[in-house]
């Protein structure tokens, strides 16, 4: 959607729905799950299914004037790493020691990491069909390469180029229009002032009037009146300033941990110090260490990651959304449908109707 182009808001929908929904609604404690499997071997198997791709429309009526931070939101952790380029060199983010060995043993060195930066599995428009609508955009510009071709990054760079991907989320969009979603641009790796205005001009151009430039936190009824899809959240505050369709960076709660009980109990804690006001990421991704690394040379974080996914539904599904001090918002994980995650997170917000 170009910049010029105006869209027509759309009418109130479901009219009829919005007479008889309040009864229907409280009365439905979940939508169906969606996704994949784990095998016995404990790999990953997506299995296709497109059951949350329209679940905002969906949603009860009650709550469609629910602000979106007291919504209960699927996100991806580290959205794009499922075309990490295997070719390409080491961030230069990285310590010194992981470069070196890159360039003496880069045969070694790159199936390594790259076996442990993968967090995802289906791509952009896959993970959008699965319900996910936080997308966590890891920006950066490599050294070597054109001078205005934008990667994303985890330790290593993408095959695909970040404007080729804002424009497949804008084609998503034009085919899901009752559907939000929210980008958070992060990371900005050898981004220059330059490279940042163009970044931004990017999505101003691809995105046009879907976006929703930043101000109080809307519902999805106010942002389908105003035909908006899109809030851009970046990480870079001085051009955060200088631009109203930007907003500011969104608290991503990241734990650090090797085991999810130890996640779990992060997260526990930063609830009870109370939740941010707008909003907010809780990451229910693990994060391995150079310890657990060398101790499982035959792993990934894939393997890591799959066996602990049980634990942490668990833990999805006992949480709340909402005002609350403890309520959550934003809930992102890794290998988005390897289970029945987004319809967990989805199926929070019925708790809604019953307070």
């Amino acid at each position: 959607m170009g910049a010029g182009v105006l869209r027509e808001p759309l009418r109130d929908p479901l009219t009829d729905r919005e007479r008889t929904g309040a009864r229907r609604c409280r009365g439905h404690a979940g939508w169906p799950p969606m996704g994949g499997q784990l095998s016995a071997s404990g790999s990953f198997q997506s299995l296709p299914c497109t059951t949350n791709a329209d679940w905002m429309s969906a949603l009860c009526p009650l709550l469609w004037d629910v602000p979106l931070h007291h919504l209960s939101i699927p996100g991806s952790h580290d959205t794009m790493t499922y075309c990490l380029n295997k070719n390409s060199p080491i961030s230069q983010t990285q310590s010194r020691l992981l470069q070196l060995l890159d360039k003496v043993l880069p045969c070694v060195t790159r199936p390594l990491v790259l076996k442990w930066s993968t967090t995802q599995v289906l791509n952009v428009t896959e993970q959008l069909d699965a319900g996910v609508r936080y997308l966590d955009l890891r920006i950066a510009h490599m050294l070597v390469g054109s001078e205005k071709n934008l990667h994303f990054v985890h330790m290593v760079y993408t095959t695909v180029l970040v404007e080729d991907t804002l424009t497949e989320i804008s084609e998503w969009l034009e085919s899901h229009p009752r559907e939000v979603v929210i980008l958070a641009c992060r990371n900005f790796e050898g981004m220059t002032e330059d490279l940042h205005e163009y970044l931004v001009a990017c999505i101003k151009n691809i995105f046009g009037d879907m976006l929703c430039p930043r101000g109080e936190v809307p519902t999805l009824r106010q942002l389908w009146a105003r035909g908006q899809q899109v809030i851009v959240s970046y990480e870079e505050a001085s051009v955060v300033s200088r631009h109203a369709e930007l907003w500011p960076g969104i608290p991503y709660w990241w734990g650090d941990q090797v085991k999810a009980q130890e996640l779990i109990r992060y997260l526990e804690r930063m609830k009870s110090c109370g939740r941010p006001g707008g909003l907010f990421v809780a990451g229910i991704n693990l994060t391995e260490n150079l310890a657990y690394v060398l101790g499982h040379p035959s792993e990934s974080l894939q393997k890591m990651t799959l066996p602990s996914l049980p634990c942490l539904r668990a833990w999805v599904r006992e949480q709340c959304p909402g005002p609350g001090a403890r309520c959550t918002n934003v809930i992102a994980g890794d290998f988005i449908g390897a289970d029945s995650f987004v319809g967990d997170v989805v199926g929070l917000n019925a708790k809604l109707l019953h307070r």
